[in-house]
């Protein structure tokens, strides 16, 4: 069985056949992704498990991955947080290092895909490098209010590029170029998402020294200071005035975020009175991260800015209770009070968290609707043919292509 196959008694046959169909119409054409991050965040982890899938189907899919120093990812760091809405300094000297950075990719980084699929701001330079070929760039991050300084620095790249592509209607800009809006999606076949046995959960469990003698309440993300980790503690504090209850922080650091240990040490330094906090820095185990969202009664994700919020479609996909904050593609994952509960404050967080420990029957309904919902809308299957399907739509400007 090859791999490709693995999915059918998840999606059905129907969904294969088309995946094989359209990837028969991108023969010839070479797509190359190009990122800043081989690993660690939602980018690097889906192209990981996309692009093999592309190359079984027959599409000849590769990965690149620019270069740069701690002053350059500062910069960026800020540019996604400023992109974000949040407030950041942002100097002169910072787009002076962002183009230096740049200069030397665009000298060094062999752009010689038939389709050039950049992701995010750090590689959005490499557009001057557009030669006969075709450009995509991906949006991964919530644009809606973003820094208008730093946007319209961004501007001046992205109108060169052929189309862009956003995760969610809400994030999209007016663009003088076509749009796309394609969610990004979980594998439910990866080592964080397939099923486990209990031995394995139980094992990871004991590595970290958790017991389960009371309710599990656990955020898996980055340590990055918009998914909120002071805020999911405080949260916690609030919910154990009345429920006994444990806390799990358990995320990486991806290598383009030089933020996260100072994060880290901030939340250490916040938990450190209390012994029913567990923080964990994994360092890219997936087997582990999954074992820890299987053994969890509800599962928070309380970031103040997000992207789309995979962490949730994880959650979801396990059949588990979620709270997470009404932001960026959150919303388009949980329909509140059906498939989880949306919050908009550490009140709302907490009041939520309590619903669920007091009702098990109820966190069970909403998890298992939101497993549903991602099975249907967000797994890799349906990414998959998005992606093909915005392929072939570089080479065909009309709005119906016939496809038989």
């Amino acid at each position: 069985m090859t791999e490709i196959e693995k999915y059918i008694p998840l999606v059905g046959q129907s969904i294969i056949d088309d995946l094989q169909l359209l990837s028969e119409r991108l023969k010839g054409k070479v797509i190359q992704h190009i990122n800043s991050s081989p690993v660690g965040g939602g980018v690097a982890e889906i192209l990981n498990r996309m692009i093999p899938l592309l190359k079984e189907l027959g599409v000849d899919t590769k990965w690149d991955v620019i270069k740069g120093g701690e002053q350059f990812f500062e910069v960026t760091k800020k540019f996604h947080n400023a992109l974000h809405g949040r407030a950041e300094e942002i100097t002169q000297r910072d787009f002076e290092i962002f183009m230096e950075t740049s200069q030397q990719n665009i000298e060094s980084v062999d752009t010689y895909g038939d389709i050039v699929f950049v992701h995010d701001p750090q590689p959005i330079a490499l557009i001057k490098k557009k030669a006969a070929n075709k450009w995509l760039w991906r949006c991964h991050i919530d644009v809606s209010n973003p820094n208008e300084r730093v946007w319209g620095f961004l501007m001046d790249f992205i109108v060169q590029y052929d189309s862009a592509v956003f995760s969610a209607p809400a994030f999209s800009r007016k663009l003088p170029i076509r749009q796309f809006l394609i969610s990004p999606s979980i594998d439910p076949l990866s080592d964080k998402n397939k099923e486990l046995p209990q031995e394995i959960i139980d094992s990871v469990l004991k590595k970290y020294e958790i017991k389960k003698d009371k309710p599990i309440i656990t955020q898996i993300s980055r340590f990055d200071r918009l998914k909120d980790p002071i805020g999911v503690i405080e949260a916690y504090l609030q919910v154990k005035k009345y429920i006994n209850c444990q806390l799990v922080l358990a995320g990486g650091t991806a290598e383009d975020d030089p933020e996260g240990f100072k994060v880290l040490g901030e939340v250490k330094e916040k938990a450190k009175n209390d012994p029913d906090i567990h923080i964990l820095l994994l360092s890219q185990n997936d087997i582990e991260v999954n074992a820890l969202q299987r053994a969890s009664d509800v599962i928070i994700q309380k970031s103040i800015r997000e992207g789309f919020g995979l962490t949730v479609a994880e959650a979801l996909w396990k059949g588990k209770p979620v709270v997470a904050s009404n932001v960026g593609g959150i919303p388009l994952q949980i329909k509140h009070k059906y498939s989880g509960l949306l919050c908009h404050s550490i009140e709302g967080a907490s009041f939520a968290i309590k619903q669920l420990l007091s009702s098990p029957a109820y966190a069970k309904k909403l998890g298992e609707n939101g497993r549903e919902h991602i099975k249907n809308n967000f797994l890799i299957t349906r990414h998959l043919r998005d992606y093909m399907l915005l392929f072939l739509s570089l080479y065909h400007p009309e709005d119906i292509v016939h496809l038989g």
